[in-house]
């Protein structure tokens, strides 16, 4: 691991809640909006350093490590650093936070300094669960992000249930919390265990050292199945999904953009539950990648039958993740290049739609087909913008949806031929909802009249959209502008994990 000269990675996790709480203290509304905008962009511009700071060709190490005693009797550290995994994670959530805070500015009219430090402790937070490598640490980051979200949502939400949506996500993500606690004391008590010592003191938490302990082949299925039990709630996965649709409906339209944007269950996965557990991982990546397949595939009709805008984009979201699961679960470099891509265009492509949808629901007080038909025709520049979001979501060539989705469909190929055709079935029916909900939102004759007032894009809107389709396409006619920053670690990952002999023949026999 190298370590940082100056705690750069602190600086990045601290600055969001520093503005959170200069916005709550200013008395003035503009004042505290001004500070929260000024904050979200000083930490896109650090991430943005983090990420020209960090050295892809350096090895397959931790980066700019900060390491300090937090809780020494139970050798709990401060210890954070980054990788190829997570580095490009940092500045995709800090601009989506940026572009949140940008999309509310005129439409949050009560509670107003509250609801962008919210934002602003929320993204700080997240930041939080990229950079952590001690397994306390990583949990006191995922669980603090709940409070933001649960008042983002209760208070600010749209729907008349937006109550019983805060509620509702809450109880999923702290019955989602408990098997994490349980895997993350089974490994530290374990490690006591494999040394030889005692307990507390010589239990360990940091990530490095239980990555280069043994765990015993009874404890390695305990440990994953828990792992992937907490980090399927978030993610979400099916069964677990069913907060997202009720969040999308009844919470504010850009704390439903990070949600959506920001999947940290999805990376949990990939840095914590197989890597932690690879024996299991290998031995039961064929349930993995069924997991993904009935999610991908279920969520993907669920989302054919829909008629509002937000609630199909829940799904839609849904049903990538079942996807990003099944590349996942391939155990190849297609399949973890691929859901890595994929994750990263959650943030530009799903939180960017979902802002789209939120414009639509500020200006016309719904997003159900029935009160749409036509908005091409009076607001063009929006629709552009859809459009290319919409395409990149069914991975249109040209767009970085393109790219991700091709290397987790080979991945799935090479690996899993039977699943790979549910795979198929997903995309097919990924293009058919998204292009049957728009011909009927956005063609045909205008027969509501407030469709036929609304007012396009303002500059400020417009400007939010441009660096979101930027991205899209930048990633997409240069994809190896992604692969190239985590293809060293993507390697070590799966190094890591295939380095099961037995196991793996096994898992090739079935």
């Amino acid at each position: 691991m190298s370590n940082a000269g100056f705690p750069v990675l602190s600086l990045i996790i601290f600055l969001p809640l520093f503005g959170a709480l200069a916005a709550v203290v200013v008395r003035n509304i503009r004042l505290a909006k001004n500070i929260a905008l000024l904050f979200a962009a000083l930490e896109l511009t650090a991430t943005l350093a983090v990420t020209a700071l960090f050295n892809a060709g350096l090895g397959n190490d931790f980066q700019l490590v900060e390491h300090y005693a937090w809780i020494p009797s139970l050798n709990i550290e401060y210890l954070i650093g980054v990788d190829g995994i997570s580095v490009l994670f940092l500045p995709m959530s800090a601009l989506l936070t940026l572009m949140a805070i940008i999309a509310s500015w005129n439409s949050v009219q009560h509670l107003t300094r509250f609801h962008f430090a919210l934002l602003l402790a929320l993204e700080g937070v997240t930041i939080g669960v990229f950079l952590a490598l001690d397994m306390a640490l990583f949990y006191l980051f995922w669980e603090l992000t709940l409070p933001p979200i649960f008042f983002l949502i209760g208070l600010w939400g749209i729907g008349s249930e937006r109550r019983n949506a805060a509620m509702k996500y809450t109880l999923f993500m702290l019955f989602g919390g408990v098997p994490l606690l349980f895997a993350i004391i089974i490994l530290a008590v374990n490690h006591a265990t494999v040394v030889g010592g005692g307990i507390p003191q010589n239990m360990a938490f940091s990530l490095p050292v239980l990555l280069a302990t043994p765990l015993p082949d009874n404890l390695q299925a305990l440990v994953f199945l828990l792992l992937l039990l907490g980090f399927a709630v978030k993610a979400p996965l099916a069964p677990f999904h069913t907060w997202l649709p009720t969040v999308a409906m009844e919470g504010p339209t850009q704390m439903t953009a990070l949600l959506a944007g920001l999947k940290l269950g999805a990376f949990g996965i990939i840095r914590f539950a197989m890597p932690l557990a690879p024996s299991a991982a290998v031995q039961y990546s064929w349930v993995l990648g069924i997991f993904g397949a009935v999610t991908l595939v279920y969520s993907a009709l669920i989302a054919l039958q829909q008629t509002n805008l937000r609630r199909l984009l829940a799904y839609a979201g849904v049903s990538h993740v079942g996807l990003v699961i099944v590349g996942v679960a391939s155990l190849n470099m297609q399949g973890i290049q691929g859901a890595i891509f994929q994750l990263l265009n959650f943030t530009m492509i799903a939180g960017s739609l979902m802002l789209v949808a939120g414009f639509i629901q500020h200006r016309l007080g719904s997003t159900e087909v029935i009160h749409l038909g036509g908005l091409a025709k009076s607001m063009p520049r929006l629709t552009c913008f859809y459009f290319l979001f919409m395409l990149a979501s069914i991975g249109l060539p040209g767009t970085s949806g393109f790219p991700a989705e091709l290397l987790l469909i080979i991945s799935t190929m090479l690996a899993h031929p039977s699943i790979s055709i549910a795979a198929l079935i997903g995309a097919v029916l990924s293009a058919a909802y998204m292009l049957s909900f728009t011909r009927r939102a956005f063609f045909g004759p205008i027969t509501q009249a407030g469709v036929r007032q609304v007012q396009d894009l303002r500059p400020r809107e417009l400007t939010l959209l441009c660096v979101s389709a930027l991205l899209i396409l930048g990633f997409g006619f240069f994809p190896n502008t992604v692969l190239k920053t985590n293809r060293v670690a993507a390697e070590a990952w799966l190094s890591r994990i295939m380095d099961q002999p037995v196991l793996a023949s096994e898992a090739g026999r079935e």
